[in-house]
């Protein structure tokens, strides 16, 4: 069977041809990463609740909620999590368990307001060593 009667190659072939059209405009992209983020939430919070021996039944009856609302929690692709409903689901899941939310600035402002700082930082050390000779 040759590489290309292989369905695994050609499938291969065809998400790389799929994910190339996704993102190859910076919207594109914006979009993608934000769908994988929403996946790897609910599949770090079902895996962290399997690693702690944990059904959802038992998550449930720790928050005080029903089944089907740990379930929901936890559903692929599901976007609507309160930080607080996170919270609260991280610390049923018991000790040494941690959320972590970052906040991310684009590279050309994190630049521009490193290079705004640095240039402040300057202005006060000339100001400063000026009013020393005076």
């Amino acid at each position: 069977m040759g590489a290309i009667d292989d369905p695994v190659v050609a499938g291969e072939t065809s998400f790389q041809a799929w994910s190339d059209g996704i993102t190859a405009t910076p919207e594109g992209r914006a979009v993608y990463a934000e769908e994988s983020a929403k996946m790897d939430l609910w599949l770090q919070l079902v895996e962290a609740r399997q690693a702690v021996g944990l059904t959802q039944a038992d998550l449930a009856e720790r928050l005080g909620v029903s089944q089907s609302q740990v379930a929901r929690i936890e559903k692929r692709g599901y976007d609507a999590h309160s930080l607080n409903t996170l919270r609260r689901y991280v610390a049923a899941l018991g000790d040494g368990f941690g959320l972590e939310v970052r906040v991310r600035h684009p590279e050309t402002k994190t630049a521009a307001l490193t290079a705004s700082a640095t240039q402040h930082e300057r202005q006060e050390r000339t100001s400063s060593d000026g009013s020393r000779g005076a």
